[in-house]
């Protein structure tokens, strides 16, 4: 049976729609989103941000407080976190001779004794290779672009006079928290707390894994009391996941690549839990995909390292987590259509039709949901 087309107007495109080999199309992910439900600040504590719970088996939806997470996790069952950090990626310069401001949004780093840097500039129209750009009042830090990567893209060296850990803290104190591009406001003192999370440690992220800003040390010393076993991996969350998707056929989208690291010891916790029938949570679509894409046929994560470009949306069989939590996100994004992939497409739009209703925030300092 093919899917059905997405109705026209404000209404959730909810198909026809079963688990097939037949893939879906980008206009089902479509429905209107009111702008005062987008996030621009985070909720007062980390814990209070509104839950809605989805039961896949019963389609039984609950409204909860993120805290009530505890409830429902219990000994020997295992939390899945990125613990990847954001770094202040975002600065502004100024280009030589005309003055112009540029923004410079640091991607990554291509190679620490040259100090190249994969970046975005904006506006890129007036950025040519062989320009240079002044950072600071001083122009404490100078930068050359050598090259062009894509329409926005440059490689950018910088210029500095003294060790890279000089540089380092110098890039540090120059850039501002990366809060997405909905959030017209400049960043605060708050947001270089609040956007990352309490177990943020290895750096290298552009932007949050946002499911997991809900966790204060707190509530994880509360699941740990409960029996709660923690496993972290490391994805390097890139600008690629909020990609905007332009193709109607999702088979033909293609992902930005990340970075990942998992090691033996927390895929030894993981599989333990697995094995014994426990709850097994990715805290976020970031961790979901660092998992999936480490898997052996057996659905055991394995150790690993490198680079995942994995584009995850239905139909899809999860092997390893059974339970996922997520923040809701935004129309037609990849976010929304792994979420569909492992909660049911059908079950989790009509959950968005009601998060709507309810008044949930959604995108980067939204609200969650727990698919259980």
């Amino acid at each position: 049976m093919k899917s059905a087309p997405a109705p026209a107007g404000n209404e959730f495109c909810i198909s026809l729609y079963k688990k097939t080999n037949t893939s879906m199309k980008l206009s089902q992910f479509k429905f209107n989103l009111p702008k005062e439900l987008l996030a621009e600040s985070p909720s007062k504590n980390r814990e209070d941000a509104k839950l809605m719970v989805v039961h896949r088996k019963t389609g039984k939806i609950e409204h909860k407080k993120f805290k009530d997470i505890l409830s429902y996790f219990g000994d020997g069952d295992c939390m899945i976190l990125n613990d990847t950090k954001v770094f202040p990626a975002r600065m502004y310069g100024n280009k030589e001779k005309t003055g112009a401001k540029i923004e410079v949004f640091l991607l990554r780093e291509l190679n620490a004794e040259s100090r190249l840097w994969d970046v975005l500039v904006d506006p890129a129209r007036k950025i040519r290779i062989g320009n240079k750009l002044y950072f600071g009042d001083d122009d404490t830090l100078v930068a050359e672009v050598i090259d062009n990567t894509t329409s926005r893209g440059r490689t950018l060296r910088f210029l500095f006079d003294g060790s890279y850990e000089e540089f380092r803290q110098t890039l540090e104190a120059m850039g501002e928290t990366p809060l997405p591009k909905y959030i017209k406001r400049k960043p605060t003192e708050e947001d270089k707390d609040r956007y990352q999370t309490v177990y943020a440690t290895k750096e290298g992220a552009v932007a949050a894994p946002t499911a997991g800003l809900h966790f204060s040390r707190e509530l994880l010393k509360r699941l740990e009391l409960k029996g709660v076993n923690f496993a972290n991996v490391t994805l390097h969350v890139g600008l690629g996941t909020f990609r905007t998707v332009e193709v109607e056929d999702l088979t033909k989208h293609k992902m930005d690549s990340e970075q990942v690291e998992i090691t033996e010891k927390e895929c030894a916790i993981v599989n333990k839990a697995r094995e014994n029938k426990k709850k097994v949570c990715a805290v976020g679509t970031t961790t979901m995909r660092a998992i999936e894409t480490s898997v052996s046929t057996e659905g055991y994560v394995k150790p690993y390292n490198g680079w995942t470009n994995k584009f995850i949306f239905p139909p899809y069989d999860f092997s390893v987590a059974n339970c996922m939590v997520t923040n809701f996100h935004t129309p037609e994004s990849t976010l929304l259509m792994m979420v569909c992939a492992f909660g049911g497409y059908e079950l989790i739009m009509k959950a968005y039709k009601e998060a709507i209703k309810e008044k949930y925030h959604f995108y980067s300092y939204g609200d969650a949901m727990l698919i259980l």
